[in-house]
């Protein structure tokens, strides 16, 4: 098997939008309300609810592609999954970076891309 890093950073990425995901559904209003506080001075400030409905379903659609392009990968070799999977990782990730950035929290920015970096290198394996 020689796609082991394409499948670590899948599940990776797979594990960690569906907690991300999980927290902002199941404690949504709570969410809503630090939000709120940290977009208050940004052009967010009154579409914070929208954006974060955006954000929820990216980081599900990421999740799901991530954890079938695992099993892609396992079974057959298959990579289109996977792909997909970095590919909306990367752009919920980039979502995420605007959002900090227009907010000025650069130290919230610097984490993503700690996050970005394998995100870009699954695209790259997987492509």
């Amino acid at each position: 098997m020689n796609n082991v890093a394409s499948i670590l950073i899948l599940i990776f990425f797979g594990i960690t939008f569906l907690q991300s995901s999980y927290e902002k559904l199941f404690y949504w209003e709570d969410n809503i309300t630090w939000l709120k506080e940290h977009f208050s001075k940004t052009r967010l400030k009154n579409h914070v609810k929208i954006a974060l409905i955006h954000l929820v379903i990216m980081e599900l659609i990421s999740t799901i592609l991530c954890f079938v392009g695992c099993i892609q990968l396992f079974i057959n070799d298959g990579r289109l999954f996977g792909f997909y999977g970095a590919v909306f990782s990367s752009i919920t990730l980039i979502m995420m970076l605007f959002g900090q950035r227009l907010a000025k929290d650069y130290d919230g920015a610097r984490t993503i891309v700690i996050y970005f970096i394998p995100a870009v290198m699954a695209v790259y394996w997987l492509n």
